[in-house]
């Protein structure tokens, strides 16, 4: 059970922490079957969670990624203020679960010190450079964030908002109706 059983496609979710801001954007695709069909143009896959003080985003079934959410939000209210030892049980959990290891779906997960990408296997990642992007799209909006962030000076929100502008550019499971959410 490696990593790569965990690729999502038909969404893109990107996470930015830049300044002490930090920001997660989601495209509004939703995408049904192998031949691609576009269902809905404006889903909302980022969210606030606990007590509005932690930002999610997900890439997967909207099923999976409902019950993923409702599990996660249990362990923020075990381990108030501790972002990552929650999601590090989590993934625990999610990881041993009988039910909950068969879902096909990852998360970013943020609060105002951490921004971490969490599957399935029982990773809990923190990225050096403060990017990290899920889903088909991942990988392109990730590179363009990285660039965003090494040449300018624009915000986590701008970055993100750019960064998944790109990806609906080249990725055909990722369009431009772009959902951000922001802390602080």
């Amino acid at each position: 059970m490696g990593y790569n059983r965990f690729v999502v496609r038909s969404t893109t979710v990107l996470g930015i922490r830049r300044d002490g801001q930090v920001a997660i954007a989601s495209d509004g695709q939703v995408t049904l079957g192998e031949d691609g069909t576009i269902l809905k143009h404006t889903a909302k896959k980022v969210r606030r969670l606990g007590k509005g003080d932690v930002l999610a985003g997900f890439a997967g079934t909207v099923a999976d990624a409902q019950a993923l959410q409702d599990r996660f939000e249990r362990q923020l209210e075990r381990f108030p203020g501790n972002l990552t030892r929650a999601a590090v049980e989590f993934a625990k959990e999610w990881r041993t679960d009988r039910i909950l290891r068969h879902l096909n779906a990852m998360m970013i997960v943020a609060d105002k010190e951490r921004l971490l990408v969490v599957s399935g296997d029982g990773n809990v990642i923190e990225p050096d450079d403060g990017v990290v992007g899920i889903g088909s799209g991942g990988a392109f909006a990730t590179a363009a964030a990285r660039a965003m962030m090494r040449h300018t000076q624009m915000t986590a929100f701008e970055i993100a908002v750019e960064g998944l502008g790109i990806a609906s550019e080249i990725c055909v499971y990722t369009n431009d109706r772009i959902i951000v959410e922001t802390l602080p």
